[in-house]
């Protein structure tokens, strides 16, 4: 999966966090303090950082301002302060998601998968192709034999958060923590609607299904089409 740095100086949260993602699949490395991550960014070049800003050495938001003086790696901000001003501050200095303390595994796991997903590429480096579907990650560009669609950003957000596990079946929680970051559900009719208009936009129905198929009571799954694209 992905090599996972976290940097959290609460020994519980710290364990919690080791714990919940080593059993993901991800490999973990973890520091109480900050400033010894910033050569290892460098040198050992991790999939995301999972920063909390009260360390007891360096501010977190120093910290951060100086990994991005040297690495374009993802940031995930944990920290208990949950102040608008903060949040907004956080992520203009460079944090690429932010998660309020208490969280659940569940979700630091979803922002994770989340923010791969926007430097994802396919097996080769280059777009995802399913059947006569290509989605390019990096343009945000998404094309149906050769004809690009006119997708928002929740939409192409959605079919790739899909198309990263092609023939798999993404519950509904899952593709609410990745998407629209609500991990304990309330949003079912608006991933519903999305959904809706994202088959309209892929030429089928939910009667008629080609790419998008729906797993009742679980979730939904992106699969090519199995006869005659037409």
């Amino acid at each position: 999966m992905a090599s996972v740095v976290v940097v959290e100086d609460d020994p519980g949260i710290r364990r919690g966090l080791i714990g919940g993602l080593t059993e993901r699949g991800h490999a973990v490395t973890s520091y109480p303090s900050g400033l010894p991550v910033l050569e290892l960014v460098v040198k050992d070049r991790p999939d995301v950082v999972i920063l909390d800003l009260g360390l007891p050495d360096i501010d977190g938001r120093k910290l951060l301002a100086m990994i991005r003086a040297v690495s374009d790696v993802p940031v995930i901000v944990v920290t208990a302060d949950d102040d608008d001003q903060s949040i907004v501050a956080t992520l203009d200095q460079g944090a690429d998601d932010y998660v309020v303390k208490p969280f659940g595994i569940e979700q630091v796991a979803a922002r994770i998968r989340a923010v791969l997903r926007r430097s994802a590429t396919g097996p080769d480096g280059g777009p995802i192709e399913i059947g006569e579907l290509v989605i390019d990650s990096r343009a945000r560009r998404a094309s149906l034999a050769g004809r690009e669609l006119e997708l928002a950003r929740r939409e192409f957000d959605l079919l790739l958060a899909l198309a990263e596990r092609v023939g798999e079946v993404v519950t509904k929680r899952e593709l609410l923590a990745e998407v629209w970051q609500q991990p304990y559900g309330g949003a079912d009719r608006t991933l519903d609607v999305h959904l809706s208009w994202l088959r309209r936009k892929l030429g089928e129905t939910a009667a008629e299904p080609r790419y998008l198929h729906t797993v009742r009571g679980v979730g939904v799954r992106l699969a090519p089409p199995e006869g005659p694209t037409g």
